[in-house]
């Protein structure tokens, strides 16, 4: 794919790259503000030479290069979501894909696991309870990286979007975001709730929140925190967090 490039707002490609970057401007080393996985759809906003600004399903806008791309298929939706497994293309070429990436027409699972989007919410019901046992179970060990996405490395806010997409809740990507997607449950963040609901924060003089976890139902949660180095179970919020607390609100 070469850099001539006919932009419009109707052309739709999709991510072909295990993982690719979402960037703050159109050069590689811009910030990332967040990542794209293979089989994502992404909308076509504008175009300088190689680089990108694209949208994806959530609304979030970037910049990427268009070598982690190829042009929309139309059933990327049939596409098996990898569970974190490693492929096999026809030629035999071995390619790990993180939790949530979707595996391509063509490619067998040589390891791990990939589940077909029609088993999915059989798999991953709507329910507070199974989305706590993901969140404790699929990104155990996971570092914390700004502006990711998998288990590969993960910010708080992340973590929450694909914990919940997983199981059919679609929400936005930042934590500020996801406060004005949910419902208000309290104000006081260590109020009691239920499995599930999601704990905000803010570390901010103007109270803008910048922080996100899954409420354990037991007092505590499960976040990814810079402060703990990646992913973390609180059995209950540290004396900071409560003084951050800007309340629990609920997804469904």
């Amino acid at each position: 794919m070469g850099t001539a490039l006919t932009l419009s707002t109707a052309d739709r490609f999709t991510v072909r790259s295990a993982i690719a970057p979402l960037l703050g401007d159109a050069r590689i080393s811009a910030s990332l503000t967040s990542q794209l996985l293979a089989g994502e759809v992404l909308q076509l906003v504008d175009g300088r030479g190689d680089w990108l600004h694209v949208r994806g399903a959530d609304d979030y806008e970037g910049w990427t290069h268009v070598g982690y791309l190829m042009p929309f298929t139309g059933t990327e939706a049939t596409w098996r979501i990898s569970l974190g497994c490693v492929t096999l293309d026809a030629e035999g070429q071995r390619r790990a894909l993180p939790l949530g990436a979707r595996v391509a027409p063509g490619h067998e699972v040589a390891e791990g696991m990939a589940i077909d989007p029609a088993t999915r919410a059989t798999q991953f019901p709507r329910d507070r309870d199974a989305i706590v046992r993901s969140a404790l179970t699929l990104f155990t060990g996971a570092s914390y990286l700004w502006g990711g996405v998998t288990p590969w490395g993960v910010d708080c806010s992340g973590f929450v979007q694909r914990i919940f997409a997983l199981h059919g809740v679609p929400l936005r990507r930042d934590a500020w975001q996801q406060a004005e997607d949910t419902v208000l449950v309290s104000d006081d963040v260590t109020a009691a709730h239920a499995p599930g609901d999601l704990l905000f924060f803010s570390d901010r003089d103007d109270k803008r929140i910048t922080h996100v976890g899954i409420g354990t139902g037991n007092g505590g949660m499960i976040h990814s925190s810079l402060a703990r180095g990646g992913i973390y179970a609180e059995g209950e919020l540290t004396a900071r967090l409560k003084e951050q607390g800007m309340g629990v609100r609920r997804a469904l």
